[in-house]
């Protein structure tokens, strides 16, 4: 009832209230909220220094402090956090995300290298083209037009997408992209390498759309993106996809501890990537590794738990669960 019922209401209407602001009110609240926060440490750190602060004050404060915490919570899962617990994609499409072969893995994989090489020969320049951001958002926008014309539960109105004002945190942060609950805005990054951005926004999107899973929003982005006539954001959304297909294909093969296969998987999709396909995915790799830190990871692994404890149980992992929805999708539809 919630996820069908209620929630697509609230969506559209905080999208509704906040899609006129060019910037993002959500980062901008962040700002506001953090700086009265530290404000208020400080003025009870220098009461307690000078011993004007008694015991049962600052218990108090502690009081009223998770007093204020618990109404944050409460007001996240009303607003959106109740989506952890929808029936999702599965219903709606009618498909189970079970388990799978690691020669359908692979058949995939080999799918997604030849339709990734197919669009990016669309581009006779080496280097990709670099459109605006408001360009991308808006043909992000037109794709889940065009995807709910198949599919009318992911109708999306009133578009709320921004660049991030954190976007420079994200190398420490872990993210890519981020839905604000209390604003409806979707946040993107916007010092990424172009091309992953089109996914992205897809992603955040699903997201907005009431799909909580991080495996459900890639699924979801990537039905939409595939639906654009825009065949850079083809090539977005398959060269991620390949990104998740071939990590599963490796990880499946390395569990058989059979060397020999795990070295000719490899050499096969390394031989037939396109050569523009393979430098633009260096460039990525380049891209993140000059940006890697020590803190990305810890604060990852905070994520991790979140994503277990709302009821995603691989945690990080579970965005590689994306390749069971296709294989999923591809034995029901027949396309990917």
């Amino acid at each position: 009832m919630y996820s069908i019922g209620i929630y697509p209401g609230i969506a559209a209407t905080l999208r509704f209230l906040t899609r006129w602001a060019p910037f993002s009110m959500g980062d901008f609240l962040y700002v506001i909220i953090v700086i009265l926060l530290l404000i208020k440490a400080i003025r009870t750190g220098i009461l307690l220094y000078r011993k004007q602060y008694s015991r049962i004050q600052f218990q108090q404060f502690l009081f009223r402090l998770l007093k204020l915490g618990l109404w944050v919570y409460i007001i996240f899962k009303l607003l959106w956090g109740l989506n952890y617990d929808r029936s999702g994609i599965a219903a709606q499409l009618q498909i189970a995300n079970t388990t799978y072969r690691k020669e359908e893995v692979t058949q995939l994989t080999h799918q997604l290298i030849d339709t990734l090489n197919a669009y990016r020969r669309q581009f006779s320049d080496t280097a990709l083209p670099e459109p605006a951001l408001d360009t991308i958002y808006c043909e992000a926008y037109r794709s889940y037009l065009t995807v709910s014309r198949d599919f009318p539960f992911l109708n999306y109105r009133n578009r709320s997408v921004k660049a991030s004002l954190f976007s420079g945190l994200g190398d420490y942060m872990g993210y890519s992209g981020y839905y604000n609950p209390f604003t409806g805005e979707a946040q993107v990054r916007s010092d990424l390498p172009r091309v992953l951005i089109p996914f992205i926004t897809c992603h955040e999107i699903a997201h907005q759309l009431g799909y909580a899973s991080e495996s459900e929003a890639n699924f979801v982005g990537y039905l939409a993106a595939a639906s654009s006539a825009d065949a850079y954001f083809k090539y977005s959304v398959y060269n991620d996809l390949f990104s998740y297909a071939q990590g599963e294909e490796l990880m499946l093969y390395a569990k058989e501890q059979d060397s020999t296969a795990f070295v000719q998987v490899i050499q096969y999709n390394q031989t037939h990537l396109d050569s523009l396909v393979k430098k633009d995915r260096k460039e990525i790799r380049e891209f993140f590794r000059k940006r890697s830190n020590r803190i990305s990871p810890a604060v990852s692994s905070l994520y991790d738990q979140y994503l277990k404890f709302n009821n995603q149980a691989r945690g990080l992992d579970s965005y590689n669960e994306v390749v069971g929805w296709l294989i999923a999708y591809q034995k029901k539809y027949g396309r990917v």
